[in-house]
């Protein structure tokens, strides 16, 4: 067979595992699970979500006077998700609608880099909290400096101005060359995802750590089994900080297949 052939018969074959590829996603997309499952866990989602998430904005900017690094991070953490949960109507309509965009090319990529720009502000924002709170339990002292209320607000702008990078290079044009949506695709799950979860992590052992160490020298046989309670509940509090983390992105996954 000569060059010819061989050529078209790798592009005959690249040609049919494309077509097998399209039937498959176009079948993925509606089927049940998108357009019925799918759809119901987001509208239990909007109706939990925007009434909690409204109250809980509510009381950090209004209700608390005193505004703690804490509270400043909590009370943006609160905006992202309340934002996150009012962009998903238009998902639902997606799906229900059996995965038919109907609002024009520039809302749906204008509704995707929103969907991964608040994603990951969320994620940015949970690591600003366990480094927060490392800071309070490892120097309660030497941080009072670094734990300011200016500061924070300073960090919670910086998050939202990477995320909204995070848009702006979700809305590029999509005739982009490819090593530039390669260097994307490898640099933002570092940045955004991998880097925030090692800080979580680090974050959270260190803190289990300190108070374990603490515990261990002011123990008595009556405080022992308050201590084990608070050492499984620092352990919980890191197991759902990771799965927070990796659920938000498989559900992102999910949802763009």
């Amino acid at each position: 067979m000569n060059s010819y052939g061989l050529i078209h018969v790798f592009s005959s074959l690249r040609f049919v595992n494309s077509s097998n590829s399209y039937e498959i996603s176009v079948v993925f997309l509606k089927g049940l699970l998108v357009t019925r499952l799918m759809p119901s866990i987001y509208i239990f989602v909007v109706l939990l979500s925007v009434p909690l998430n409204g109250l809980a904005m509510v009381t950090f900017t209004c209700r608390i006077r005193e505004k703690k690094p804490a509270v400043v991070y909590r009370s943006h953490l609160a905006c992202v998700d309340l934002l996150f949960t009012l962009l998903l109507p238009l998902k639902i309509h997606y799906q229900l609608n059996a995965s038919d965009w109907v609002f024009g090319e520039a809302a749906c990529r204008l509704l995707n880099a929103t969907y991964y720009g608040n994603m990951y502000c969320s994620i940015l924002l949970i690591m600003c909290m366990s480094v927060d709170r490392l800071l309070a339990v490892v120097f309660p002292i030497a941080s009072l400096t670094w734990r300011s209320t200016r500061k924070a607000t300073f960090i919670c702008t910086l998050v939202w101005l990477l995320a909204f990078a995070v848009t702006c290079i979700d809305l590029l044009e999509e005739d982009s060359s490819m090593m530039l949506n390669l260097s994307v695709f490898l640099i933002l799950p570092c940045i955004y995802f991998f880097l925030p979860l090692v800080i979580i992590l680090v974050s959270y052992s260190t803190i289990i750590y300190v108070l374990c160490a603490k515990h261990d020298h002011s123990a008595t046989p009556s405080s022992s089994s308050d201590n084990r309670k608070r050492q499984l509940t620092s352990r919980m509090v890191i197991i759902f900080n990771c799965i927070a983390l990796w659920c938000g992105t498989r559900v992102t996954i999910v949802t763009a297949e």
